[in-house]
């Protein structure tokens, strides 16, 4: 089987239209979007990130702002300069960036975040929303996720209303920003969810789960993890992780997946690949999100949000 490599560039430019036709309604009522970014520590990772959300939220005109705070910061001065963002009339949208020194507690900071600018959907309302099928705002890499499936489903001439039913989908990862998004997002469809995570793996029980898979997710944070003897023929597979690392043929680095591309594509119906699947989405995604935000400040019922 010759797996259909699905083009994650192509779709992120599609919902960057989307963005610019709501932009437009937007800015008929006088709101510009704002954003916020608040980095801890010098991670070189979340720095590009960084950059690269600033690139793309200046090129829609969004007002911008970045914090950023020493790795020894005391959790004190985080919340305040959360509680500073948070009062701020131009910043409609919050991304506190990962990962965070380890003694600040996580779960405090996502909490302090304002929930109508929690962009990422951390805060405990957004999440409690999304798990009852009402979201604020859907976390932008699950959203990127089932906006790809969903896209891939109307390519084959499937409503994706129907695109799920019957459909067994194995979520690899229960993180709170994509694993378990992305299981909450799945029984919204109607597909039958089925949950993995590390401690599946190292009970050997992997395989067991991602050979049900019509659909896979793979968010596990491990290259390589998902081979393709763990998948069956036919399957859809989408990749979230994103690694580097040293290749010993070449002596260059090259980036890859949670899953083995080669051996999982030649068994695949359709893939995403690393980079150019997910991850373009994303990126867009959370821009969009700040854009709800705005929408949501002054009473508009943004359509960008309902696309997940």
């Amino acid at each position: 089987m010759s797996a259909h490599v699905i083009d994650g560039n192509l779709l992120a430019a599609r919902l960057r239209e989307t963005i610019d036709e709501e932009l437009q309604v937007l800015r008929m009522s006088s709101v510009t979007p704002g954003l916020a970014t608040i980095m801890v520590g010098e991670d070189a990772g979340a720095s590009a990130y960084e950059r690269h959300v600033q690139r793309l939220a200046e090129g829609l005109e969004y007002h911008y702002v970045s914090e950023r705070l020493p790795s020894d910061v005391e959790l004190p001065d985080v919340l305040a300069t959360i509680g500073k963002v948070n009062a701020d009339p131009r910043v409609t949208g919050v991304l506190v960036l990962r990962p965070l020194p380890r003694h600040l507690p996580e779960a405090l900071v996502n909490a302090t975040v304002d929930p109508r600018k929690d962009i990422e959907g951390q805060h405990p309302e957004n999440a409690g929303l999304l798990a009852l099928g009402r979201p604020r705002f859907v976390p932008s890499t699950p959203a990127s996720c089932f906006y790809l499936l969903d896209s891939y489903a109307r390519s084959t001439g499937v409503d994706p209303a129907a695109f799920y039913t019957g459909k067994t989908l194995v979520v690899v990862g229960r993180s709170t920003s994509v694993g378990k998004p992305a299981q909450w997002l799945a029984l919204e469809r109607h597909a039958t969810v089925l949950a993995a995570h590390s401690h599946t793996a190292a009970a050997g029980r992997l395989a067991e789960a991602t050979l049900q898979a019509d659909i896979v997710i793979v968010a596990a944070g491990k290259p390589g993890l998902v081979t393709g003897d763990m998948v069956r023929e036919g399957v859809i597979a989408v990749n979230v992780g994103f690694h580097t690392i040293d290749d010993p043929d070449t002596g260059k680095t090259r980036f890859v997946g949670d899953l083995d591309f080669d051996s999982v594509a030649a068994k695949a119906e359709a893939i995403t690949p690393v980079p150019g699947g997910v991850g373009p989405i994303t990126d867009v995604w959370l821009v969009g999100n700040t854009l709800v935000a705005a929408a949501l400040s002054v009473q508009v019922e943004p359509r960008f949000g309902s696309i997940a």
